[in-house]
């Protein structure tokens, strides 16, 4: 299988040293230093799955137009803002594509590869939460994973042979991916779960550049604020007829956040938060580290589909908007 990785950042280049050692032939499209690194030393694989130098079955370009050949899969991996730029420069794939998905945090990644590709039946749904950060050029660091870490399917939820041979060539690699015939459904409570996270991280900690995820979750006072948050979002996400499935336990706890009386589920929070310090992890959301490093952020696509869909189905979301207009008062002044 050729697959074709266009933004091949921190998660994208998780994805194509797994893939490349699996056997498939990978060809990152990334940023010139990264690049260069590669094709000099092949790119370094650290964190979960042990230490690994991938250079067999790897090409790694600056420019879609370097990449050679037809591809049986484009992923794409560029940040949300940067989709309409990436996908104009990389308009010489358009016709050596069998099908594409994306790895974007959104709900209108497969309409925007449907319209780049002049053709929705070339668009599959995906849905992933491997964790991938870079370390500098060439070195990349897989720092999450889960039991079932991705999800697949057709748009339409059909079975297909392609959905099938794609999740097969993940599994072989140790992506642990399932076939979905609801990947809509999937997309959209992934999307729920992050917001509900970005949301209450930046409108709860932004002010201490110190504090990291769990650090307001084992206060009151934060968990009441997460649980806010989250009652929101989901009911959202239920209007649109869905049920929480946590889809990516244990991760995940809508179905809890969901069904617990208000006390119980303070207290689910706060014990997350309080295993996150006790085990060491400290990580904070993308869109909360892209503030911190003055950088432009997602909001636009994480939060403001569930104001829009609120305000689309009547539904009151007071503080899921409050903390949608806090976070883009900062976000129109970076850069």
């Amino acid at each position: 299988m050729r697959i074709c990785i266009l933004g091949a950042g921190g998660l994208g280049s998780v994805f194509g040293a797994l893939l490349a050692r699996q056997g498939a032939e990978i060809t990152l499209i990334a940023r010139p230093a990264h690049v260069a690194a590669i094709n000099e030393n092949g790119l370094q694989l650290t964190g979960i799955r042990g230490e690994h130098t991938i250079k067999q079955n790897l090409t790694a370009v600056a420019d879609a137009r370097d990449a050679e050949g037809e591809f049986d899969c484009l992923m794409l991996g560029v940040k949300s803002t940067d989709t309409t730029t990436a996908l104009a420069g990389a308009n010489c794939l358009r016709d050596r594509v069998a099908v594409a998905l994306s790895f974007q945090n959104n709900i209108i990644k497969e309409t925007q590869l449907a319209d780049w590709l002049g053709d929705a039946s070339k668009v599959i749904g995906f849905s992933t939460f491997e964790g991938g950060m870079l370390e500098g050029p060439g070195r990349v660091n897989n720092n999450m994973t889960l039991e079932t870490s991705s999800y697949i399917g057709e748009l339409d939820g059909s079975p297909s042979n392609r959905v099938n041979t794609l999740a097969d060539s993940f599994n072989q690699a140790g992506i642990t991916t399932r076939v979905m015939d609801n990947i809509q459904q999937v997309m959209w409570e992934k999307l729920t779960q992050i917001a509900n996270a970005a949301g209450w991280s930046v409108s709860c900690e932004i002010g201490n550049p110190d504090l990291t995820f769990a650090d307001a979750m084992v206060l009151r006072e934060g968990a009441e604020h997460y649980l806010a948050v989250a009652r929101e979002v989901l009911t959202v996400y239920k209007a649109m007829g869905y049920t929480p499935q946590n889809f990516y336990a244990p991760v995940s706890k809508l179905k809890e956040l969901d069904s617990l009386d208000d006390d119980a589920a303070i207290a689910t929070i706060t014990a997350i938060g309080q295993a996150m310090l006790d085990s060491g992890y400290r990580s904070r959301t993308s869109l909360h580290d892209d503030i911190l490093a003055g950088k432009k952020t997602e909001i636009d696509y994480i939060l403001k589909p569930f104001v829009d869909k609120a305000a689309a189905l009547g539904l009151a979301v007071p503080t899921v908007t409050a903390c949608y207009r806090i976070i883009k008062v900062l976000d129109h002044y970076l850069k």
